[in-house]
This record gives structure tokens, C-alpha cells and sequence, in this order.
């Protein structure tokens, strides 16, 4: 992609036991989640474990007509997307577009820690939904959600 990539932002996870997923992962890094979210646009609480400068996120759905459901119902557990840090999401879904991606998102909408999110269909990528993301920046109107009960650390 012509738009510098930064970094691997995340990796997401769909699961359909959040607490339960959470106790496996926390063995795995022997350490918790570095924040726990509910993510109401989406219908889905998530959970994020630091791993070096990328993050895994667990998807938990909190609707039966969320995404995450679907995802659940059709095809299990396992991973559901790969997110890539960009510093200009909304210059980044432009030039996927001009190259004919097909894009779920043509504009960027709030996602988890209160970054600009797009998803680019699987279609465009041999089968892999590609989620951008963009960093909250200051001062623009756009600040990393409060954390829920539960959160064990700081979002962002």
C-alpha cells in the first residue's frame, strides 16, 4: 500500500467466551489484558494483551446480530482480522480505493481505544479482513474511551 504502514496494530481474535478466553491468554502472556472495553457501535466487549509493540484483541459479541455473532455462528472462534496502523486512515482508504479495492468502509468510523477504524473486504486481500487504524490525535475531538470496571490498565 502506497500509505506507510506503521506497525501490525493488532491481531483480532473472535471468541465466543470472553472471561474464559481471558483466563487462557493470561496464562499464555503471564500477565492480564492491558484494557478491557465494551465497544457499543461495534456490539462487542474486547480485551487487548500487549504483545511487544503489536496487541492481540479478543472479540467477544454482546448482540446476537453483532458481526462477531455471525463470525461465531459461521465459521468458530479463531482469527477474524489482521489491523494495520496507518498515520492517515483517511489517505490510506482513498488510494485503496483508486487501486479498486473493495472496501467495507469508504469513510472511518470509532473503533476500541478510540481510533479512526475501516475494514477492507476480505475479497480485496485473498481472503483476509484488513481493519486500518489510526491513532487518536490530539485535539481533535476524538479521545481514547474511559476504561470499564474491570480494566486493568490505561486504553490508548
Amino acid at each position: 500500500m502506497p500509505e506507510k504502514i506503521q506497525k501490525i496494530d493488532h491481531i483480532g481474535i473472535a471468541v465466543p467466551d470472553l472471561e474464559a478466553a481471558i483466563q487462557v491468554y493470561t496464562a499464555l502472556f503471564g500477565v492480564g489484558p492491558s484494557s478491557v472495553e465494551e465497544v457499543p457501535e461495534q456490539k462487542v466487549r474486547t480485551a487487548f494483551f500487549q504483545a511487544g509493540e503489536s496487541q492481540i484483541e479478543l472479540l467477544c459479541p454482546t448482540a446476537p446480530d453483532s458481526p462477531i455473532s455471525a463470525w461465531l455462528a459461521k465459521r468458530g472462534g479463531g482469527i477474524h482480522h489482521l489491523c494495520l496502523s496507518v498515520p492517515d486512515i483517511d489517505r490510506a482508504l482513498a488510494t485503496l480505493a483508486a487501486l479498486g479495492m473493495q472496501l467495507i468502509d469508504s469513510t472511518p468510523r470509532i473503533g476500541a481505544h478510540g481510533k479512526r477504524i475501516a475494514f477492507v473486504h476480505p475479497k480485496a486481500l485473498g481472503g483476509v479482513l484488513l481493519e486500518l487504524s489510526e491513532a487518536p490525535r490530539p485535539g481533535c475531538g476524538v479521545h481514547p474511551r474511559e476504561p470499564h470496571a474491570g480494566s486493568a490498565g490505561p486504553h490508548g
